[in-house]
């Protein structure tokens, strides 16, 4: 079953780059006309975006430097460690909705320091896999669009960061 998949995965790419552009001739599509008008639309959509990707970029900055972060951190510590909960996750656990690159950082620095086969290193790990940057998806997707009521979004996304963070720390405790 392996060698199946390994061969599915090998051949994939090339197929479709192969494919797309026949059935593109077949159907008589102008195909570099079609994608000059997509990465058209595709510029100006990132133009659209640079503002609210701004905004959310100078908010984490301003959360980070303003003490937040250690506040917030060094309240939830001694909660966190009555549970059995390593409280050197928290600031990846509070910046993972908000920023993909800084949960990053913070991720990185954190298995620099305690070794990525560690409880601790195993555990951001997962968490980085498991969740997305909610603050940053629907400012910059719904910004981007013209969606400004976000309606239930903010709680759906913030509970689904929070099951992925507490799904992470039960596997983590039941593997490692």
């Amino acid at each position: 079953m392996y060698e199946v998949i390994n061969e599915i995965s090998r051949w994939a790419i090339p197929l479709m780059l192969l494919l797309i552009p026949l059935a593109a001739f077949f159907k008589k599509v102008p195909v570099f006309e079609t994608f000059v008008e997509g990465a058209e639309a595709g510029f100006s959509t990132a133009i659209k975006t640079i503002p609210f990707l701004t905004a959310m970029l100078v908010a984490v900055s301003v959360f980070r430097a303003s003490g937040a972060m250690e506040l917030l951190t060094s309240t939830l510590s001694t909660l966190l460690d009555v549970v059995g909960i390593p409280a050197e996750i928290i600031p990846h656990a509070i910046m993972r909705p908000l920023s993909g690159g800084a949960a990053l950082g913070i991720a990185t620095e954190l298995i620099k320091t305690h070794g990525p086969d560690s409880f601790v290193g195993r555990l951001v790990s997962t968490m980085q896999g498991s969740s997305d940057t909610t603050f940053y998806v629907l400012t910059l997707y719904f910004g981007s669009v013209g969606i400004r009521k976000y309606r239930y979004a903010v709680a759906s996304g913030l509970a689904a960061d929070f099951t992925t963070l507490v799904a992470s720390i039960l596997i983590c405790h039941m593997m490692f």
